[in-house]
């Protein structure tokens, strides 16, 4: 048993199940805050209601997202030992910050928000959910600032083995950290916004409290439709950046076997394993320099030139990542992402029309939608970090070399059944309350009568 493979297993596992719930906090955090935003703007009860049934959801998903999430720091002082003490000094800042001021502050506020309803005046209470919400992206900024440095290595020098930060302001200022992170903003609002979508279409097709969902509908509508675009105009950016610091990655994204000059697009293709080329491709010419370089004419470097480059630089070795599952990862990620900047447009013609019962079938479309975000966020993280492979530091450290010395393959083969078996349990519950309380819908009538608003059950831990 390979404990490197294994570590990688585990860390994957673990990595993607508690990126399910990270842009869902994101981006419901500011949703949130919107609607009793509004509330306090309006005084209409409409949009407590609103904001108390979405808050119940957020906090759901923000209390799975945080015990998960503790997880990931265990492993780099277990299995990843060794990648810890080499970049120790660079990583331990960023996640130092992320844990001591951003966690900490949306901990507290989230605390202050759920038991404060009755206690602060509107407008503060509305205060201490945008308190969360800015500590919530500040982590994601954080936690960014370490992988962006894993993506693209700046402000440190080598000493006695180690890895030694000089420049703090490059790892901030790091050009990887300034496309992904407004990536993973953009994407923990498309996310958000087509949850709302989704769980609002449900009630509206069930005509449950129109008023409520048919409001929180148009919100995310328009949040939608915006955060989707964004996060395709990011991602060419993001496209852009990759061609230039990890070559490698983009030739894998593309099956790209061979260096090209115009390079062309793989619209779909039939990878062969053993890496000697395609067994069958359908390739547009001209679109791949459109995308890496805004222009018809360019060269890219193919997955075989490159691999020759990096064994006469770094020595013998692999160094090419797994290209079917780079390959594919990509194109479910944008698949996923064109579907939902289209389910957006359709969103935005409803609000148009007014017209909710006429259109009442198609509704089921948002309720299917609800899943695409989440499948646009896992294959976009897995394609990368698995086109990073075999660095764990790009060009600087490589996988194999970060695991720590002591652990055995059966040391990690029983932590990893015992995190997935501990994760599907968890997995159970939270879907088990997500949709007991989605379904449950907002229990007060449109007319929201104080009689009606009392009987509810409380969906922040106080009735009002």
């Amino acid at each position: 048993m390979d404990p490197v493979l294994l570590g990688r297993l585990q860390f994957a596992t673990t990595t993607i199940y508690h990126f399910f719930f990270v842009p869902l906090t994101l981006g419901l955090s500011i949703i949130v805050a919107i609607m009793e935003t509004f509330y306090v703007r309006t005084g209409k009860e409409v949009y407590k209601d609103m904001t108390k049934f979405w808050g119940k959801l957020f906090v759901i998903n923000f209390a799975i997202g945080v015990v998960t999430g503790i997880v990931q720091e265990f492993q780099f002082g277990m299995n990843w030992a060794e990648y810890s003490r080499f970049v120790g000094d660079i990583f331990g800042v960023p996640l130092a910050l992320e844990a001591l001021l951003t966690f900490f502050l949306e901990s507290v506020f989230i605390g202050v928000w759920v038991f404060g309803w009755d206690k602060l005046s509107k407008g503060a209470h509305a205060a201490t959910i945008w308190l969360v919400a800015l500590g919530s992206n500040a982590s994601a900024f954080w936690i960014l600032v370490a992988n962006s440095f894993m993506q693209q290595p700046l402000g440190y020098v080598i000493e006695n083995g180690r890895a030694v930060m000089t420049d703090f302001g490059a790892l901030v200022r790091n050009p990887t950290l300034w496309v992904e992170f407004p990536h993973t903003f953009a994407a923990g609002l498309t996310t958000a916004a087509f949850f709302v979508l989704g769980i609002s279409a449900y009630h509206l097709i069930r005509n449950q409290n129109m008023d409520a969902f048919r409001k929180s509908f148009q919100i995310a509508a328009v949040i939608g439709v915006i955060s989707a675009s964004v996060v395709g105009v990011i991602g060419h950016t993001q496209t852009q950046h990759m061609v230039r610091i990890q070559p490698m990655k983009m030739a894998a994204a593309e099956a790209l076997w061979e260096t090209e000059e115009p390079a062309t697009f793989s619209l779909i293709s039939i990878t062969n394993l053993e890496g000697t080329g395609d067994v069958f491709s359908i390739r547009i010419p001209y679109v791949l320099c459109l995308l890496a370089y805004n222009r018809l004419s360019c060269k890219i470097e193919g997955v075989h030139n490159l691999q020759a480059a990096y064994v006469k630089e770094f020595g013998p070795g692999n160094y090419t990542p797994p290209v079917a599952v780079t390959y594919w990862s990509f194109r479910i990620m944008v698949g996923a992402g064109t579907l939902l900047v289209l389910l957006g447009i359709y969103a935005i013609y409803l609000i148009w029309k007014k017209d909710y019962e006429k259109h009442k079938k198609w509704l089921k479309l948002f309720v299917w939608g609800l899943f695409l975000p989440f499948i646009a966020n896992s294959f976009g993280w897995i394609m990368t970090e698995v086109g990073r492979f075999p660095w764990i530091v790009y060009r600087v450290m490589l996988v194999e070399k970060g695991v720590s010395k002591v652990i055995t393959g059966g040391h990690v083969l029983f932590s990893l059944l015992g995190f997935t078996l501990i994760y599907g349990v968890l997995m159970v519950a939270d879907v088990y309350l997500m949709l007991k309380y989605a379904r449950a819908g907002i229990l007060s009538n449109d007319n929201n009568a104080d009689n009606e608003v009392d009987q509810a059950p409380s969906l922040v831990g106080a009735q009002d």
